[in-house]
């Protein structure tokens, strides 16, 4: 194809600039041509038919006159500049027209093939006004994508002929991951946890900061009474307890391989980000120190401790365009990697594969060192189809030989956890939808606990 043919088909695809006849145009064109045919059998003369085409070929033209000119019309995007993934947003699309015809326009954006795009998106703008238009889309893959320019077709009232053009727009947006779960905990963290069956378990008695003074209610510890404000009050009060802050929270999210096995929604390592976020959430509100460290065949990114709302933004910034590699995850490397930046005891939360991860063996040396001085949790996903071929029927020998395949699997798997619990290192797995709750729960009860 030549360069001439691809800039005229380029102009057919909303690309670029120029001038193109519409449905309408066509259709009228072929009726008359059709009909002046007929007629040039019974003897009109052929050159009339030829002149009369020509003739409304060039009145045609006039259309074109009574259409804007681009300079008289101006576009302006207004898009979110983060993005939650999977989640519908609204970008808004001011079109002005400053001539005095009306126009009909259809235009398609010039957002990323992975968007969801709705186009071409038409309407219609009166003469010296301006219209606010919306479309919604949303984005299934996380990372920073650019905008492109904003494409445009326009046609008058008669609309015989159409006008294309392209607006330079550019604009970014930056995909992060879902946080719908962070939002849901830091709103209520009773009534999120509750929502899955899981209560937010009190402190050890006798064990925290003092928190408040507030009424004696049934259930409460009588030796925590506040005598003196009791007696100034005339109310029974009682002293509230608080975990201590200032714990250190690591938390590290492994990029390998089989994190990239697809769930019902997303892979194993959406699951994970939303998750760890969910945590971060929870540790810094309860006033803990949390350090990021994601990894993979070596460490990918690491964000020291840190302490505030605030340092939620910047773990999120950091982490927000991880992938998954496709690489086997080095847990030895990352391991002697923490030794050496974590001086302080922390509580090390390590969302990976629980099944590759039962077989490294060089992981476990470093693991114990790691467990003399910190505390180790490691959740993963729980293998649905694992679970379901356990506890299915088996009506056929096919069917009894795959639930007998799939209990052998749970049974070695079970086996394995047990040897590395017996050294301190607790595993838990979790189905997806409540990868979040269960790390948030877990956490809290290490916490309450005083185990760190």
């Amino acid at each position: 194809m030549t360069r001439l043919l691809k800039n005229l088909w380029g102009r057919f695809l909303f690309r670029d600039r120029g001038i193109l006849p519409t449905g309408r145009l066509l259709v009228i064109f072929i009726v008359l041509s059709l009909a002046l045919v007929c007629l040039g059998i019974f003897g009109i003369p052929w050159s009339f038919v030829i002149l009369t085409n020509i003739v409304i070929f060039f009145v045609s033209l006039l259309d074109i006159v009574l259409s804007p000119s681009k300079r008289e019309l101006s576009f302006e995007r207004l898009v979110p500049h983060e993005m939650e993934r999977g989640i519908s947003y609204k970008i808004v699309i001011d079109v002005e027209n400053a001539s005095s015809h009306d126009i009909k326009y259809r235009l398609v954006d010039g957002l990323h093939q992975s968007f969801f795009r709705p186009f071409p998106t038409s309407g219609r703008v009166q003469a010296n006004s301006s219209i606010r238009m919306e479309y919604e889309t949303y984005a299934p893959v996380r990372g920073l994508y650019k905008v492109g320019n904003l494409h445009v077709r326009y046609r008058s009232t008669l609309g015989l002929w159409e006008k294309q053009l392209s607006v330079p727009l550019e604009d970014s947006i930056k995909v992060i991951p879902d946080m719908t779960e962070t939002k849901q905990y830091l709103e209520d963290a009773q009534k999120f946890l509750s929502y899955e069956g899981i209560k937010v378990r009190k402190h050890k008695s006798g064990v925290g900061e003092f928190s408040k003074i507030r009424s004696y209610v049934v259930g409460d510890d009588p030796r925590k009474i506040n005598w003196r404000q009791t007696a100034k009050l005339q109310e029974v009060m009682t002293n509230e307890y608080e975990p201590e802050h200032g714990k250190y929270i690591t938390i590290l999210i492994d990029c390998g391989r089989m994190m990239g096995a697809e769930l019902r929604q997303g892979n194993r390592l959406e699951k994970a980000l939303e998750a760890a976020l969910t945590v971060t959430a929870a540790a810094l509100q309860k006033g803990d120190y949390v350090a990021v460290l994601a990894f993979s065949k070596k460490v990918k990114v690491y964000i020291p401790p840190g302490k505030g709302m605030s340092h939620l933004q910047t773990i999120l910034q950091a982490i927000y365009h991880l992938e998954v590699d496709a690489v086997e995850s080095n847990y030895g490397e990352v391991l002697h990697y923490l030794q050496l930046v974590q001086k302080k005891r922390s509580l090390l939360l390590l969302f990976s594969d629980i099944q590759s991860f039962l077989h490294e063996e060089s992981a476990l040396l470093y693991l114990k060192r790691l467990r003399q001085r910190h505390l180790f949790l490691m959740i993963g996903v729980e293998d649905e189809i694992l679970r379901k071929r356990g506890k299915e029927a088996p009506l056929t020998y096919q069917q009894a030989m795959v639930k007998s395949m799939a209990q052998q699997q749970i049974m070695i798997k079970r086996h394995e956890k047990a040897k590395w619990e017996k050294q301190g290192l607790l595993m838990v797995e979790a189905r997806e939808e409540k990868l979040a709750t269960a790390a948030v729960s877990y956490y809290i009860d290490m916490i309450n606990r005083g185990l760190l």
